[in-house]
This record gives C-alpha cells, sequence and structure tokens, in this order.
C-alpha cells in the first residue's frame, strides 16, 4: 500500500477475486496486464524501464487495485488509485501533466485520481467493471472522499475512424449533454485541434466512458492530445453526491458527503 489509507477486505467475486496489491510483484502484474493492453494492443509508446511493463512516475504512490481470475489467478483488471496525500507527494496528480486544474484546488483534499484502467481481452465484461467499482467505492467510503476524477481515452482509431474525428464528435455531444458547472472547468495543455477535425459523426463513446456517465460524471472541458498513447483524453469528475441513487447502496453505510 502506498500511504496506509483504510484498506477494505474484498471479497471474491464468481469466477473472479479483487484485492489492493500488498507488495512490489503484485504491482509488477498489473503493470504487465497494462504494457499488453496499452502497447502490444493499442500501440502506446511506453518508456523502457523494465521491457514489458508498463511503469511511470506516479505507480510507487499509488494504491493498485486488481481483478484475478479465480482459476488461473492471472491479472485479468486493473486500476490505479491516487490519494490525496499521495499526490502532495509526488507534486500532483497524472491529470495535471495534461490539464490545467487550478479551479479543482478546493477539491483537492478529498479527490483521488483513478487511472490505468484496463481489463484483458478476454474478459471484457461487466463483471470485471463492477467488480472494480465495488471495491473502488467501498475504498472511497471508509477513506471518507468524495470527488473522483480521471483521463478517460478515446483512441484516435476508434469504431473504425481514423485521425481523432470520432474523439472530437464525442466531445462535440458530451459537451452538450454533460458538461460540467464553470468553476469546475481545466484546459487542456495539448489540446486536441478540434476545430480542424470532422465532429459531426454520430459515434458511440468508449464503453468506460459511458460506464463513468451513467454514475453521473462529469466532462471538465475540452480533450487534450496525448501522442505516446495515440489518443484523445477527457478530463472527468465524479462526486458521491451527485451518483444516482440505485448506485449509492454500493458505498458504506458511512460515505463522504460531497
Amino acid at each position: 500500500m502506498a500511504d496506509g489509507m483504510a484498506q477494505p477486505a474484498v471479497p471474491a467475486v464468481g469466477k473472479i477475486s479483487v484485492s489492493w496489491a500488498r507488495h512490489q510483484d503484485e504491482v509488477r502484474e498489473a503493470q504487465r496486464l497494462r504494457y499488453q493492453v496499452f502497447a502490444l494492443e493499442m500501440g502506446a509508446r511506453l518508456p523502457k524501464s523494465l521491457p514489458g511493463h508498463d511503469i511511470d512516475l506516479f505507480d510507487d504512490y499509488c494504491e493498485h487495485l486488481l481483478v484475478r481470475d479465480s482459476a488461473s489467478q492471472e491479472v485479468i483488471g486493473t486500476y490505479r488509485v491516487l490519494t490525496p496525500t499521495q499526490a502532495k507527494r509526488v507534486g500532483g496528480t497524472y491529470s495535471d501533466t495534461e490539464f490545467d486544474l487550478v479551479r479543482l484546488r478546493g477539491l483537492r483534499t478529498r479527490m483521488v485520481e483513478l487511472g490505468r484502467s484496463c481489463v484483458h481481452a478476454d474478459h471484457r465484461h461487466g463483471g470485471v467493471i463492477l467488480a472494480l467499482w465495488g471495491a473502488l467505492a467501498e475504498f472511497m467510503g471508509r477513506n471518507q472522499l468524495d470527488t473522483m476524477i480521471g483521463c478517460a481515452s478515446i483512441p484516435m482509431q476508434h469504431n473504425g475512424v481514423l485521425g481523432g474525428h470520432a474523439a472530437a464528435s464525442i466531445w462535440r455531444q458530451l459537451k452538450a449533454t454533460h458538461l460540467a458547472a464553470i468553476e469546475y472547468r481545466v484546459m487542456p495543455r495539448l489540446a486536441l485541434p478540434v476545430e480542424q477535425l470532422d465532429d459531426s459523426l454520430v459515434v458511440e463513446p468508449p464503453a468506460l466512458i459511458k460506464g463513468y456517465l451513467r454514475l453521473g460524471a462529469r466532462v471538465l472541458g475540452a480533450p487534450a492530445w496525448d501522442p505516446d498513447f495515440n489518443s484523445a483524453d477527457l478530463p472527468m469528475m465524479m462526486r458521491i453526491g451527485d451518483l444516482p441513487a440505485r448506485y449509492l447502496k454500493h458505498f458504506s453505510a458511512n460515505p463522504a458527503r460531497a
């Protein structure tokens, strides 16, 4: 664990089990899955600090959530969570490297960053994502945290559309329906040039973004361009107080209040 915050006991779910990484070997398992998905599958250009692993400077400061196949014990899904204490120690969040987050300064003491979410190609069904979200929900409640932020990626090739046009079209749709209040808006450091792209396409957002929106997430501003991951990144925020009533039961008996 990165900073000793309260960690819930996470039960097995069907044929999968969920746990928080307890030592470096388990973090390495998550990093190998991330490399498989981001580099081999999506073509991201990753630092070569350890072959076959996706590692960055934030990993040592994060809590790493793991979903395993109960039969093989292989890690098939992961999330990393950067807590407010650890964000202070490392000097910010990953999202700070892509966006100017000055308008979120009043939320930082209760705000975690979610990142590096991925699921093995053979296990992309609702059960893995629900298991991850159940553990995240309990973590937030137990540690009296109320805000989650993160960069939600849209690949440059999405739904068969090349060159960022899909990302521009998704941004056009979401800014009309899910844009945050102006006091929470952020600015990309390297903006996707949406004005040069065709934003008129009818295209569905990636499944993870649709899941966030169902949970009441808001888009904080225009997408950033991430050349290393060959993606457009949307800044997103979820607050416990904005969760639809049907999801609140997943949180602990004493949830943090927004």
